[in-house]
């Protein structure tokens, strides 16, 4: 579920608080923050684990310091599929992705020089959040629980940020106005939040 942003005052709120877009720019190094999408991710009682991925080549633009912010409605812990990273890839990471998957480690077909490195779990508290570059490789535990672990994540880019050709989170309609290079600056998809 995508965009509550645009139809849900309080996520609304949230969301353009300029507050979260001066931190995310802060973060990234650049001078501007445009929103990307929100998302509601519900990990279902006994839930498989999901598979090592990367969020930015899913993404309507190519930009290597796109981030995310996760943000915890339930705990997440261990038991009910916390996220899991694999410290510093993001510096070495390309935009090639096998998506997600099936095959937990499909990932490393991709980028093998960090089938050896050590994942970091990181449990979250309810009403907490994380920050994570959009090419760091990650994945969640499997909810061993009779309990969900819901979230949301929010999905930020860089002011200036260009159409890469990939539909993604597009209408058909936004799609057809595009042309591969085009910025991606439409303030009701794509408001900017924050500028220096």
């Amino acid at each position: 579920m995508l965009n509550f942003w645009q139809t849900n005052d309080k996520v609304k709120q949230i969301m353009l608080d300029e507050k979260i877009g001066k931190m995310a720019a802060t973060l990234a190094e650049w001078s501007g923050t445009r929103i990307w999408h929100d998302q509601a991710l519900i990990k279902r009682s006994w839930a498989n684990p999901t598979s090592w991925h990367l969020d930015t080549p899913f993404w309507s633009f190519s930009d290597r310091r796109a981030l995310s912010i996760l943000v915890a409605l339930d705990d997440a812990t261990y038991e009910n599929g916390c996220l899991y990273f694999i410290p510093g890839t993001f510096r070495n990471t390309t935009f090639e992705n096998p998506g997600i998957g099936k095959n937990m480690d499909a990932i490393f077909d991709f980028y093998s020089q960090f089938k050896q490195l050590k994942s970091v779990a990181v449990p979250v508290k309810a009403d907490s959040c994380s920050f994570h570059n959009g090419l760091t490789i990650h994945g969640a535990g499997a909810n061993m629980t009779n309990g969900f672990r819901r979230a949301m994540t929010c999905a930020y880019m860089p002011d200036g940020a260009t159409f890469n050709g990939i539909k993604n989170i597009l209408s058909n309609e936004q799609v057809a106005k595009l042309a591969i290079g085009d910025l991606l600056n439409d303030e009701s998809q794509n408001p900017l939040i924050y500028s220096v």
